[in-house]
């Protein structure tokens, strides 16, 4: 009788969340500019028999990575684990000792990475991530995210994840739409922790990719990381990669600097209802504040042209009510 009750008692707890969830699908916002927009664009998307009714095949939401779902500042996360990886290579590594580049990184560590190009991060990652399996790479990631901490909140990097984003991920699903990452990152990094962090499956990661080779080692196939790189997903990349991988244009797309402008117009520039967001990070006490001088998640061209596109500016500091989940 008392497993009755209380399996009763923990369904009911459940029906009442769920209700409290569709009243308010969004708890860790203000009931801002931001927050209406979101709510408006999918009820109306959404609604059957509506002038802007969307099938579900065709709810595609593609969000920016770093600086959008999860922090970015003072440096990408990618940045702290090829530093890392650098310092446990050095020693086997002798020959980098003649590289300008590589030697200040290992003796200076992030602060080695300061004026780096995207060619010289490009050296950096084909020299740290290649002549591994992409499986055995992912496992390498997650292995140092289990003890990786951010230098100024010392707590795992997978645990700086705006909270908000996240519910903002789960709304969409619950309305039918199918949520990808479009991230400058490595695509095979970010998909060592993309499902378990946000719920987005490995398939729909897209992002900067090494050159992979098929190899028959022993009598099986073998896919090897090679020491270059593939494809950037930045800027224009980003809207290319979305033609070439989904297929769709998507309904919706979420960034924070201008390296997703071009996904931006790529997404609401294709007529009909469409919702463009970028999160404006503008809390210094609880995050950071940066915007136009940052040299990581520059927002200057995009801040710009959002009011002509119509995108929605979310403001950190007065519409998340908590920032990290």
């Amino acid at each position: 009788m008392k497993r009755t009750l209380l399996a009763l008692a923990l369904t009911l707890v459940g029906a009442f969340a769920a209700v409290a969830q569709q009243s308010n699908p969004l708890p860790s916002w203000s009931d801002g500019p931001s927050k209406r927009a979101i709510i408006s664009f999918v009820e109306a998307v959404t609604k059957p028999g509506s002038t802007d009714f969307v099938p579900p095949a065709e709810r595609i939401a593609t969000f920016d990575n770093d600086g959008c779902l999860w922090v970015e500042q003072p440096i990408y996360t990618q940045a702290f684990f090829i530093v890392d990886r650098m310092k446990a290579l050095a020693p086997s590594r002798p020959e980098w000792k003649s590289n300008t580049l590589f030697s200040a990184v290992i003796e200076k560590g992030l602060a080695g990475l300061s004026g780096v190009s995207e060619h010289d991060l490009a050296e950096l990652v084909a020299a740290t991530h290649g002549g591994m399996t992409p499986a055995d790479f992912r496992a390498l990631v997650s292995d140092w995210l289990a003890t990786a901490r951010h230098p100024r909140f010392n707590r795992p990097f997978t645990e700086l994840v705006y909270q908000p984003m996240l519910e903002i991920l789960d709304y969409l699903r619950a309305n039918g739409f199918k949520t990808y990452i479009v991230s400058g990152g490595g695509v095979e990094f970010v998909r060592a922790y993309a499902e378990r962090v946000y719920g987005i499956p490995p398939e729909q990661v897209i992002g900067s990719r090494a050159k992979v080779a098929f190899e028959t080692k022993d009598g099986r196939a073998t896919l090897t990381r090679q020491g270059s790189i593939e494809f950037i997903d930045d800027k224009a990349g980003k809207a290319i990669a979305i033609e070439h991988i989904i297929g769709r244009r998507p309904l919706a797309a979420f960034g924070n600097s201008d390296g997703d402008l071009e996904m931006l117009q790529w997404t609401t520039q294709a007529g009909g209802r469409r919702l463009g967001m970028i999160v404006h990070h503008t809390d210094d006490v609880r995050e950071y504040a940066y915007d136009r001088e940052s040299s990581v998640g520059r927002l200057a061209r995009a801040l710009d042209q959002a009011p002509k596109e119509g995108w929605t500016i979310v403001d950190m500091k007065s519409e998340w009510n908590v920032v990290f989940k």
